[in-house]
């Protein structure tokens, strides 16, 4: 099983994308406060539909909240600033998988402090800056269960 995180996430039906996904990838999802939204908003009810409840999801308060409950966790982050492709994270069961706001991404502190475990999905275009973030996820997770499917 992988861990989604999404720190202070902003568009609603981008998390009720993410919670489906989450629940059809076998994921965890782990969401990080303040939200650009409230978590009983109708557009995330109607992009997560009825499989909200069925979700495996944990609420922190705020990021230092969830990184002093998952200290010991093994962590990779993603970002349009990572010098790493997502297809060489070193995937493994338990692994969280963090992304940012999705108009500003992670904070800079975070970028820094992790800046061996940022990765990035490369873009083929200059025309656009990143990729929309319930995409993102999906393609990182799919990479993910496809990596760990073929060490088993």
């Amino acid at each position: 099983m992988l861990n989604i995180v999404l720190i202070n996430p902003e568009i609603p039906n981008n998390t009720g994308n993410i919670g489906r996904l989450s629940l059809g990838s076998g994921c965890h999802l782990h969401l990080v406060k303040p939200f650009g939204f409230e978590i009983n908003d109708t557009r995330l009810k109607r992009a997560g539909l009825d499989y909200w409840k069925h979700l495996s999801v944990t609420y922190y308060e705020s990021i230092e909240d969830f990184f002093a409950q998952h200290k010991d966790a093994k962590m990779v982050f993603f970002s349009s600033h990572g010098t790493k492709n997502h297809w060489n994270v070193p995937f493994e069961d338990n692994l969280f998988l963090v992304f940012g706001k999705e108009s500003k991404g992670l904070p800079s502190y975070i970028t820094e402090k992790y800046r061996n475990q940022l990765y990035k999905i490369p873009l083929f275009s200059k025309h656009i800056r990143s990729l929309n973030l319930a995409n993102a996820v999906g393609i990182v997770v799919y990479e993910g269960i496809r990596q760990l499917s073929t060490h088993k």
